[in-house]
């Protein structure tokens, strides 16, 4: 007989619209980061009691030539400001949910590169096939728990392309966008509107299609147990 699964699973993400995604599965406490490493580290630990493991789930920058808008990576191992082996029963679950998923390695330090030249030089010299935000600081609170951990993203940003100003300037430490940041930046550098309407559908995109893979990845984000 199989034992019933227990422990609910924290997942890290970036802007609230990601916590929006998985919100309504069962067994999943999300957090939102809103660039802000030292807020979702305490938010993570503080829903790290009695968890059975802990996820990065959202968006994604590409750091690899190949990996198109709304296509899903499965990390086996991050790189970066952490060096963590992603637990292996759980990456092979979540790359069986998501036919077609790319799995690889992935890197997070906090920063947000700034360059196409130094995307692709992380992706070769790590092996790692995407970047974001939020992974080094939700790998951290599970290596030090002991807990296993997994990555699960969705392309939202191709390796040869830098997001906007805009668009970097608005994530809110409570995970929410800051319009008045964002309109502040394009009065200043107006010449990046075209982009960012570019860069907004790509969001899109990717959204709708992390919406249709929460319900995938179903209950506790298909952790095993």
């Amino acid at each position: 007989m199989d034992m019933p699964m227990t422990g609910h699973v924290v997942v890290a993400t970036g802007f609230n619209r990601e916590v929006a995604c998985v919100s309504r599965l069962a067994g999943v406490v999300p957090v939102a980061g809103g660039g802000d490493p030292v807020a979702l580290r305490q938010r993570i630990e503080a829903a790290a009691a009695g968890a059975a493991g802990i996820v990065s789930f959202g968006m994604t920058g590409a750091l690899v030539d190949g990996l198109a808008i709304g296509d899903w990576v499965v990390a086996d191992r991050l790189w970066g400001a952490i060096d963590l082996a992603c637990d292996p029963a759980w990456t092979a679950a979540l790359a069986a949910r998501l036919p077609g998923a790319r799995v690889g390695g992935f890197f997070a330090d906090g920063r947000m590169i700034d360059t196409v030249a130094e995307k692709l030089s992380l992706g070769d010299r790590h092996g790692a096939l995407a970047v974001d935000m939020e992974s080094h600081v939700a790998g951290a609170v599970a290596a030090e728990r002991g807990l296993p951990f997994a990555i699960v993203r969705c392309v939202s940003d191709g390796a040869r392309h830098l997001l906007p100003h805009a668009i970097t300037v608005s994530m809110r430490p409570d995970g929410g966008v800051d319009g008045a940041a964002m309109l502040r930046s394009v009065a200043r550098r107006p010449g990046q509107i075209a982009d960012i309407a570019r860069t907004t559908a790509g969001f899109t995109k990717a959204m709708r299609e992390l919406k249709r893979g929460a319900v995938r990845l179903g209950p506790r984000m298909g952790m095993p147990g």
